[in-house]
């Protein structure tokens, strides 16, 4: 029989998903994705398949990273799980629908993280600050030392500055905010992603690695 694949749920409130058996060499640089409003667009705690659809502009920056065999992990904050208004099975459902939607596209993640822990949250989940949560770079560095990553030269795009926090406390090289402004955080280089333009910039920093 052949062996069984690990639960993603590797305590209650992370989930670390490895998705399709390609090796990669180590030392690879990695392209970090937010989830909810970065791949996909934001309903406010998305709990229904039916309701998902993805962001355009992201997708061509998934793809390319696919093409240059580049990891693509999703990082992704599911407090709406901490605060009850849904459990790890209707996640489950959610983010099937996101990948299998990337997939007709041509795309594909290589791992999903997620973190359901939040100060907000009920029985073990109740944990303020949490260190997988970003901004914390938990998850980050988690999926470094699975996929054995250089964190160093690595990108992350997000809709939040907590995604671009998270990315520069875990090290990495640049970040990219969705419909945000250019900043410059002790040497940590944030770009806005608004319009093309900025989605070129994103593509050949992702050619560049």
């Amino acid at each position: 029989m052949a062996d069984r694949a690990p639960h993603p749920l590797v305590e209650p409130g992370l989930w670390v998903e490895r998705i399709g058996d390609k090796v990669f060499p180590e030392r690879m640089p990695a392209l970090f994705l937010d989830r909810d409003g970065t791949i996909n667009v934001d309903t406010d705690y998305p709990s229904d398949p039916a309701d998902i659809v993805l962001r355009g502009d992201v997708v061509p920056a998934i793809r390319a990273a696919n093409q240059a065999g580049i990891p693509v992990v999703v990082v992704t904050n599911q407090s709406g799980i901490a605060r009850g208004y849904f459990d790890w099975s209707v996640f489950t459902d959610v983010n099937g629908r996101v990948l299998e939607l990337l997939r007709d596209q041509g795309a594909f993640a290589d791992m999903v993280l997620a973190c359901a822990y939040h100060e907000a949250g009920r029985g073990p989940l109740a944990i303020a600050d949490h260190p997988m949560r970003k901004p914390n770079p938990g998850m980050l560095i988690e999926a470094a030392a699975r996929l054995r990553l250089d964190l160093r030269r690595s990108l992350i795009v997000g809709d939040k500055p907590a995604d671009m926090e998270a990315g520069r406390r875990a090290g990495l090289s640049r970040g990219w905010l969705v419909d945000g402004e250019a900043s410059d955080h002790g040497g940590f280089r944030v770009s806005p992603l608004r319009d093309g333009n900025d989605l070129d910039g994103l593509l050949a920093a992702i050619e560049a690695l």
